[in-house]
């Protein structure tokens, strides 16, 4: 990943998107050629030195079975927006001002083990469920299905853990204006609603 020194990512940023709830895209390079799919996934910092990615995806989705070649990818995206050079203080003072785009992404790295039982998944399937419910008033667990229903969704899934063996992470977010741009950055995306994009620049300053 091309990753200027002022937008790489510190270990409280990585730490953030590996843990945030969302959804990686995992890319695959087999004898067939590419494969990607986006996937929940949830973090597991006890896995190998530097902990792995758990998901899952339908079994008649042929990447699982495609055996990966070499390193495998999952590639995680925080919040992102446009920047519009309008909001820069410096566009009155000297108009050499463009468009950007501001973004937090990690690509992570490792080697894809594949589980197909019934109790790894059944493992995932729970934790990656407890993060995305924590947030709601009457959270969904699995045990509010019947549980011969759980068993068959279970058998039509196979589990994927990505062993991490390296991350590159980049945090492009206004770092490398003046403060005055970085003002007008903040208010101009407060302004039409995108506070988490709003937040991550006021944390990256």
């Amino acid at each position: 990943m091309y990753t200027p020194a002022h937008f790489e990512a510190g270990p409280d940023a990585v730490q953030d998107l590996l843990t945030r709830p969302g959804a990686a895209t995992l890319v695959t390079m087999t004898s067939q050629g590419l494969l990607a799919t986006l996937l929940p996934f949830v973090y597991d910092p006890s896995v190998g030195e530097h902990g792995a990615l758990h998901t899952h995806v339908a079994r008649n989705n042929s990447q699982w079975s495609q055996p990966a070649i070499g390193e495998s990818l999952m590639i995680i995206q925080g919040a992102d927006a446009y920047i519009s050079p309008s909001w820069y203080a410096s566009k009155a003072e000297h108009g050499r001002v463009v468009p950007t785009w501001n973004y937090s992404t990690a690509h992570v790295y490792g080697n894809l083990v594949v589980h197909d039982d019934p109790a790894w998944l059944a493992s995932q399937v729970r934790r990656l469920t407890g993060v995305h419910e924590a947030s709601f008033d009457h959270p969904w667990s699995v045990d509010d299905a019947p549980e011969r229903y759980i068993s068959g969704q279970l058998r039509a899934i196979v589990g994927l853990e990505l062993v991490i063996t390296r991350i590159e992470a980049k945090t492009k977010l206004s770092q490398n204006r003046p403060d005055a741009d970085i003002d007008g950055v903040i208010a101009g995306l407060s302004e039409r609603g995108q506070s988490e994009s709003a937040a991550n620049v006021e944390r990256a300053r």
